[in-house]
């Protein structure tokens, strides 16, 4: 066996990262692996609750990239705070305060970690498109006194968005515990493209699976900095005011957009659409890291907790995953 080299058929598990852990998700059920500080493994499960309930509208292309995009963010919100919550408790016991918290009921406590929840999300969102989307407008909008060209200011403002993403990750990634996160993504989608390549879901496979992932967080921002950068070349609006608000209304449709090109992405190995991934997946070698063994095995309990990976190699590879067993055992 020479580890992942066989062709790609997407499972549609997708996953996140969290504090010494990894969550998988495959359709409406997700699980949460976290090694706790005596080393074992507490793995949690449950039904994906979406706030959009209208299945009509997740079901609607580009629509269904936006809704996603808030289930999948308050979804990472919820499982971090549950991985978090392992290595809280030391200190929790030491803190009056925090014990009288324990004394509420179970639907108080559930009541405030969605209004947690909801505001952490919605803080996040309006901080990453103060970032990411407004600010570089407001300073590449100097260059007015210099050019008129819509195009050089467009491109000017897509370079600088880039720019600050790339300075974020790069200063981020020099901390110590954000390092192990990465170290965890990496598990994460080492453990899909050993699922998605037909192979055994073991440790000693897993680790010699690519660490890069067609359908990665990292990839889906790139597709909206880069078809940001398109968009914006055709809103030719002089007022300040009047940019940023289509900035802030266009947001959501080329979240929605990015999303399709993900999905797209996960699903085809057309030479075009693997040209188009590699800038994003270049870009993953900065959220992700080659992991531990121990940390490929947490990844492997919680894909398995949600995905039945037999059935689908059995279905997908037949007697080719046969053979793969056999290599694997011999």
């Amino acid at each position: 066996m020479k580890g992942c080299e066989r062709q790609m058929k997407s499972s549609n598990v997708g996953g996140q990262a969290v504090m010494e852990g990894v969550m998988m998700r495959n359709g409406d059920k997700y699980a949460v692996a976290v090694r706790t500080q005596d080393q074992k493994i507490e793995i949690m499960t449950d039904d994906c609750k979406g706030i959009f309930k209208n299945k009509k509208l997740t079901k609607l292309p580009i629509i269904r990239g936006v809704l996603n995009f808030v289930d999948s963010l308050v979804l990472g919100m919820k499982t971090l705070s549950f991985s978090a919550s392992f290595f809280e408790e030391e200190e929790d016991e030491r803190d009056t305060g925090k014990r009288e918290k324990k004394e509420l009921t179970v639907e108080q406590k559930e009541n405030q970690e969605k209004v947690f929840m909801g505001l952490t999300a919605a803080f996040s969102v309006v901080l990453a498109v103060g970032i990411f989307m407004l600010l570089p407008n407001l300073i590449a909008g100097l260059l007015r006194n210099i050019t008129d060209s819509n195009a050089v200011i467009a491109v000017t403002e897509g370079v600088l968005r880039i720019a600050i993403f790339m300075c974020y990750l790069i200063m981020i990634s020099q901390m110590k515990d954000i390092q192990r996160v990465f170290m965890y993504h990496g598990a994460e989608h080492k453990c899909i493209n050993c699922i998605e390549n037909g192979l055994t879901l073991n440790v000693e496979n897993v680790m010699k699976c690519s660490k890069q992932h067609k359908r990665c967080g990292t990839s889906f921002i790139f597709y909206v900095l880069i078809i940001s950068i398109i968009v914006f070349t055709f809103i030719r609006v002089d007022t300040l005011l009047l940019r940023v608000g289509l900035r802030i209304l266009l947001t959501p449709v080329i979240a929605g957009i990015s999303y399709e090109m993900i999905k797209l992405a996960g699903r085809s190995e057309h030479k075009i659409v693997t040209l188009i991934s590699k800038p994003g997946m270049l870009l993953q070698n900065l959220t992700t890291r080659e992991p531990e063994p121990d940390m490929a095995e947490v990844a492997i309990a919680s894909v398995e907790a949600v995905f039945d990976w037999k059935e689908y190699q059995r279905i997908n590879f037949g007697k080719e995953f046969e053979l793969n067993k056999e290599d694997v055992q011999a």
